[in-house]
């Protein structure tokens, strides 16, 4: 019996390291989202204790510029909180755009997929011809032999 060779074989190789490429791309974005996602938690809990630290001070002793210090302080972190909530929706677009490629890229891979094992039965179609004719013949020429020697 013949072996396979299926003609397109490089093109599937192809898709596969495409494929580990998006994948990997994938995980980056990931990574990059989950490293913005912390900061911006980190910042929101410092907004959080200058909250806290500006209830503190309001109850006690009354000081002006401590006061003023906190409040501006605050509204700075709402300024890097803002910044940082830009930051992570771009991680978010960078991980949809990477979620998006892998998807298409996968798709390639399995429609390539489909076509190999589509060329395989049609192989096996024609070896099993190939197959059946040969014994055939062989059948015919045995045959063949019988009524000759007789």
């Amino acid at each position: 019996m013949a072996k396979f060779a299926y003609r397109m074989q490089s093109i599937l190789n192809i898709q596969y390291q495409l494929e580990n490429q998006a994948k990997m791309e994938l995980g980056r974005a990931q990574m990059w989202l989950l490293e913005e996602e912390e900061k911006l938690q980190v910042l929101i809990d410092r907004k959080e204790a200058y909250l806290e630290e500006g209830r503190r001070m309001r109850s006690d002793a009354l000081s002006v510029n401590d006061l003023r210090d906190n409040r501006n302080a605050m509204l700075i972190m709402d300024e890097m909180i803002e910044v940082q909530r830009g930051q992570v929706a771009l991680a978010e677009e960078a991980v949809e755009a990477a979620r998006l490629k892998l998807q298409e890229i996968m798709q390639e891979r399995k429609m390539h997929e489909r076509l190999k094992e589509k060329a395989f039965d049609q192989f096996v179609k024609e070896e099993n011809a190939a197959e059946g004719k040969a014994v055939d013949e062989l059948t015919s020429y045995t045959y063949g032999q019988r009524g000759k020697g007789e």
